[in-house]
């Protein structure tokens, strides 16, 4: 647990510490902090890795169902201790969500986030309900962290667009500097700078008001992306948002895909009426999140968002 003296950073959308990019035969743990994982898929992710000529190795409790609560991958201590084991290996460089689902905010404060600081970065990956720990590894570590697909995730096994985000990313980073799908185009014009954060906006909203979240979003490219939020609810987060004045002062907005969140039309016209008046560059279908295609996107890089041209171009690679 982290000791009340422990040093833990709390500063808006700063530049994080950059984890080391991977080599052939790395070690990459897989755990999961959220939901029950099935097996089935998770073995085939695990192929997927090995392809990379990975060595992936499955955290204990990968495979639990909580024996009271069946949407959690087993008891809140123990999937906390699968990724505070994974991170201080020294002979693990990679930590990879193997899904979502919910309940990472259960375990996000038994991670033992002095031990985490302690070890230094690596590369974390993972997306939606995974976006609570990206917060974390963001303001208790001061580690960039990678938004992208998890190992037993059905876009990371069924595209390959997807796949090969990721690898490049873990492998060869410099190769992936700009992202950007070709269904991008500004909502509201503009080019901004600053430093990548975000992730599910509903995960955003709920980690308003806890104890170790991130003060606003002042200064960052802000990455938003939901799955299954009708309009309604995501007018009501975004406002939540807006109100709690989280968003003061953000540079500009990237969206990504909204799966399931009803028809797009409907959606677009609450992302243009509660981000449209931030007066910042907002860009849509950027290509991260639920969609059929997940571009792998960091975070805690200092980046340019291009709304007209429907880009997002790091100034440095996301791994060193």
């Amino acid at each position: 647990m982290t000791g009340p003296g422990a040093r833990e950073p709390r500063t808006p959308a700063g530049s994080l510490e950059r984890p080391a990019r991977l080599r052939p035969g790395a070690r990459v743990a897989v755990v999961a902090p959220s939901g029950p994982v099935p097996e089935e898929r998770l073995r085939a992710g695990l192929d997927v890795l090995r392809g990379w000529d990975l060595e992936p190795v499955v955290a204990p409790h990968v495979l639990d169902v909580h024996p009271a609560l069946g949407h959690l991958a087993g008891a809140d201590r123990a999937r906390a201790r699968d990724l505070t084991e994974a991170w201080c290996d020294p002979a693990v460089s990679a930590v990879i969500c193997a899904r979502g689902g919910y309940g990472a905010q259960r375990m996000v404060d038994l991670v033992d986030w002095a031990a985490v600081r302690a070890a230094g970065p690596k590369a974390f990956v993972g997306y939606s309900d995974a976006t609570a720990l990206h917060e974390a590894f963001a303001v208790r570590a001061g580690f960039a962290t990678l938004h992208g697909p998890m190992t037993a995730a059905g876009t990371f096994l069924s595209d390959p667009r997807t796949q090969e985000s990721l690898r490049a990313t873990l492998f060869e980073p410099e190769s992936v500097r700009t992202l950007g799908l070709e269904t991008a185009r500004a909502l509201v014009p503009g080019r901004a700078r600053g430093v990548t954060l975000g992730g599910c906006a509903s995960l955003l909203a709920a980690d308003l008001g806890t104890p170790h979240a991130r003060p606003s979003a002042r200064g960052g490219l802000l990455l938003l992306e939901d799955v299954g939020e009708e309009a309604y609810r995501l007018d009501r987060i975004l406002t939540q948002l807006l109100r709690s004045g989280w968003l003061d002062g953000v540079a500009g907005v990237g969206l990504g895909s909204w799966a399931e969140c009803g028809p797009y039309e409907e959606v677009r016209a609450v992302l243009a009426d509660r981000l449209g008046g931030l007066g910042v560059p907002v860009v849509e279908e950027l290509g991260f999140g639920h969609g059929a295609t997940a571009l792998t996107v960091p975070f805690g890089i200092p980046a340019v968002l291009d709304a007209d041209a429907g880009t997002l171009t790091l100034d440095v690679p996301a791994l060193r």
